[in-house]
């Protein structure tokens, strides 16, 4: 493990202009520097990089982060790897935090990832052993190459191996992420056994799950995955999507298929862009994920029953997050194949001959509904229309929406006007793009505070942590924001914000970092910073006086105590002197 200090200490030493500007060409523009979006395809640059945050951020497509995210992003690094890259470039050495074997308590797993890092290692290695499970990989037309460089293990039968990892396999960590499973009798054993394991990596790199695969086509179910943990959302995850990132870049797109093992023999014969969702329906937040690489999008599909319901699931769920720049069409297979067997038999041009001649979504929408509907009827256009309905309202890409619509008052004889007036849609949500410079006025206060603190950590005192409360997601947000800048006083935005990516809700952390780009940076900060705290205080204060003055009116006269009546006149007096000012 790297120590967190460390990683601290190189965000803060390590200039992200330089590290971008060797990547992609950076102009300088104001106060921050500027250049179109390596992330997205645009003609106008909307990627802007500011030094004093040492953060980068595109208007966009919404691409954001540190110098760290950055390497992670766009040269496809592990964390590790990309805090490496940049400890070169600053001539500092990484560090590793080591264990003294004689402390027996030493060895008590400190935390999920770790944990989660020992069982991939263990299952590495027991692949490296396994002649059957190497055999069959190689039936497969599985390289060790590829296998290596998808990590891919083995979980040999038995039912406790993981003990001989982990010297308290009773840990309540082990059940949490998923890796050990508890009987009715409290009798505890591996979840994953004779099994071929895929580890299953987030954004930085680092394992958070296990897709693991039968080898004996006899057991059930075929594919395994760890079940949902704090680390691991399936709704959320792509597999190999951080192994695929810089390929979808290179090619111009992505391709999503059904499973593990697709993503990996489409890499061993150099389609290096797939990747598969995890024992689940294709979500918006999928689309959303692989928009951040490219503007388009190929499903493949086998071409049986099963298929075709996947098909349909993934379109009807890629709706809501659709947008007119991106281009999403659907492949099926023969019914005898999948992608897997498919470029085995043909090899990587045909199969990408056929991703060329995939179905738009919008064309696919359009046959979909009119396989088992001849629209020869009024019955039949009447029902044709019942069920576009419901997809064209979920429609918020505007050209997209009104083209569709087109074709469907087309196959119904109806005009366009016609149509509208009895499908009602809602009104499409234009988002406007924030201007550079400019602070959102519904920011709160605080988050006012915390943006505040993140540009200037040495104002933060000590007794901050002493009235600031943490009964809601934004005060906890604050509250880790304060603890941080003391430890860190010295700290630039960029590095204070890494630390708040572990210690608080992911969605506010990321709304602060949006929030943190836009803020004007010729404000005087801490005269802000002074104003914040004191209105919060204030509020806080205004807060307690008002519970406290519920509490005393809910008294009868003779309840009250000489005290009591003393606190409710300096409480009634104050009352008095705020209304008057």
């Amino acid at each position: 493990m790297i120590p967190e200090s460390f990683i601290q200490e190189l965000i803060n030493r390590v200039d992200i202009i330089d590290v971008i500007d060797k990547s992609v060409p950076l102009k300088k523009a104001g106060a921050n520097y500027s250049a179109c979006c390596p992330f997205h395809n645009e003609k106008s640059p909307s990627f802007t990089v500011s030094p004093s945050k040492q953060f980068y951020h595109c208007f966009g497509c919404g691409a954001h982060g540190t110098a760290i995210g950055f390497l992670m992003e766009y040269q496809g690094l592990s964390f590790v790897e990309a805090v490496q890259e940049l400890a070169k470039m600053v001539g500092m050495i990484v560090p590793q935090e080591t264990r003294d074997p004689e402390k027996p308590q030493q060895k008590a797993i400190p935390g999920m990832q770790e944990a989660l890092q020992a069982a991939l290692n263990y299952y590495r290695a027991e692949l490296k052993k396994s002649q059957r499970a190497i055999d069959y990989l190689k039936g497969r037309g599985l390289s060790g190459k590829v296998a290596g460089q998808f990590q891919m293990g083995y979980a040999p039968a038995g039912w406790q191996n993981l003990q001989s990892v982990f010297s308290q396999y009773d840990s309540e960590i082990l059940a949490t992420i998923g890796l050990v499973v508890e009987n009715e009798q409290g009798k505890r054993y591996d979840r994953f056994r004779d099994r071929i394991m895929f580890p299953i990596h987030d954004q930085k790199g680092q394992v958070i799950g296990f897709g693991g695969r039968v080898i004996n086509p006899e057991d059930t179910p075929k594919y395994y995955n760890s079940p949902e943990t704090p680390l691991f959302q399936k709704g959320h995850e792509l597999y190999g999507l951080f192994m695929a990132r810089r390929a979808m870049r290179d090619a111009g797109r992505a391709l999503v298929v059904e499973g593990y093992m697709d993503v990996v023999a489409l890499a061993q014969y150099g389609i290096e862009y797939a990747v598969a969702a995890l024992g689940t329906a294709t979500t918006p937040f999928h689309i959303t994920k692989l928009m951040r690489q490219t503007d388009e999008i190929v499903f493949c599909f086998d071409g049986d029953n099963a298929g075709k319901k996947a098909a349909w699931r993934a379109a009807m769920n890629a709706l809501p997050a659709l947008n007119d720049g991106l281009k999403l069409s659907f492949l099926f297979l023969p019914e005898e194949h999948d992608p897997d067997s498919y470029v085995r038999e043909f090899g990587k041009e045909a199969f990408e001959a056929k991703m060329q001649v995939a179905l738009p979504l919008s064309q696919y929408i359009i046959q979909h509904l009119s396989e088992e509907n001849s629209l020869q009827s009024q019955e039949d256009k009447v029902q044709f229309l019942n069920e576009v309905e419901p997809i064209l309202q979920q429609i918020q890409a505007p050209r997209l929406r009104l083209l569709l619509s087109k074709r469907v008052a087309e196959l119904t004889g109806i005009s366009l006007g016609e149509m509208k007036s009895m499908i009602k849609m809602p009104t499409i949500q234009r988002t406007k793009t924030a201007a550079p410079r400019q602070v959102r006025t519904t920011v709160s206060l605080h988050r006012r505070f915390l943006l505040m603190l993140l540009m200037r950590p040495d104002l933060v005192v000590q007794q901050d942590l002493e009235w600031v409360q943490s009964n809601t997601e934004e005060e906890r947000l604050l509250s880790a924001g304060i603890q941080v800048a003391l430890t860190y006083p010295s700290s630039k935005p960029a590095a204070i914000l890494h630390q708040l990516q572990d210690k608080a809700d992911a969605r506010l952390v990321r709304e602060v970092e949006r929030e943190l780009h836009l803020l004007d940076e010729s404000l005087d900060i801490e005269l802000e910073f002074n104003g914040a705290r004191h209105q919060l205080m204030e509020m806080y204060q205004q807060q307690s006086h008002t519970s406290l003055l519920d509490r005393l009116k809910e008294k009868s006269l003779s309840e009250l105590t000489e005290q009591d009546r003393a606190l409710l006149k300096t409480l009634g007096n104050s009352a008095k002197n705020k209304q008057q000012f």
